[in-house]
């Protein structure tokens, strides 16, 4: 049976010498994968549509197995991000965490929509970190692992001095400090972003700026969350911290000349 689908390329992998195996996050069906015969070879018209990253219209033959790309056409190639190598681990990161937590032929419209506003804002020059916090806060929901947000998850209060609690998901108000030694003591405004990053939209995205120090805190936040509920190891995310201590590096450098 024949399928077209609106989709983004979000894992490949060779398969032979002149073939690729395509998953794509599709706003129909959700995640299916699909044999891309001959994308390797350079003459063929499934290589540029079968890129990492790559928005398109996708022609597919589905069966009980593994899918067959017929053809594709392009709406957006991400070309700015895969010719910038930090670019390009922010985004690794983001369509390695979608297919992880994602089942296939289970259908979100939210999440490609969070995908694609995602992936072209970074293309279109927006900071990628700050997209990238906005997309994992996002993604906690989808997961089913999101945190108290708007009250302290023990006792309920609104008003009072807040930190973060991992082990009591979410925030935490002074009275009820006690109930977790390893809490983070994050800013005011850390504390802030995490809430507006959660609900935030997309189509409405536009310059943030954010402090280096908060930066940190948010950072810090979001991989102990990630790493005691969702229990996901990611190749692209050792690479993403790769990247982060090269910039850091090259800006400081920038800096002392």
């Amino acid at each position: 049976m024949l399928h077209k689908c609106e989709g983004i390329v979000i894992r490949t992998n060779q398969y032979g010498e002149t073939n690729k195996i395509v998953t794509l996050y599709t706003k129909e069906i959700g995640k299916v994968g699909v044999m891309a015969r001959g994308a390797n070879k350079p003459s063929s018209r499934l290589t540029a549509v079968s890129q990492l990253f790559c928005h398109g219209y996708f022609l597919f033959q589905r069966g009980k197995g593994l899918g067959s790309l017929q053809q594709g056409d392009i709406v957006e190639s991400m070309r700015k991000v895969r010719e910038d190598i930090f670019l390009t681990a922010y985004c690794s990161y983001i369509v390695e965490l979608t297919d992880k937590v994602t089942e296939d032929n289970q259908k979100n419209p939210f999440l490609f929509e969070l995908l694609r506003l995602t992936l072209q804002s970074i293309n279109e020059g927006k900071d990628p970190e700050i997209l990238t916090f906005i997309y994992e806060m996002k993604m906690l929901s989808v997961i089913g692992i999101a945190p108290e947000l708007s009250q302290c998850s023990c006792c309920g209060a609104s008003e009072g001095k807040f930190a973060f609690s991992v082990r009591e998901g979410g925030f935490i108000c002074h009275r009820c400090f006690h109930r977790d030694p390893h809490l983070l003591k994050v800013s005011e405004g850390t504390l802030k972003l995490l809430r507006i990053f959660y609900f935030y939209d997309l189509h409405k995205i536009g310059n943030i700026s954010v402090k280096e120090t908060t930066r940190k805190e948010i950072r810090k936040v979001l991989d102990a969350y990630y790493e005691t509920y969702s229990g996901i190891v990611l190749k692209s995310k050792r690479f993403l911290n790769q990247m982060g201590s090269l910039r850091a590096t090259l800006s400081d450098d920038s800096n002392e000349s």
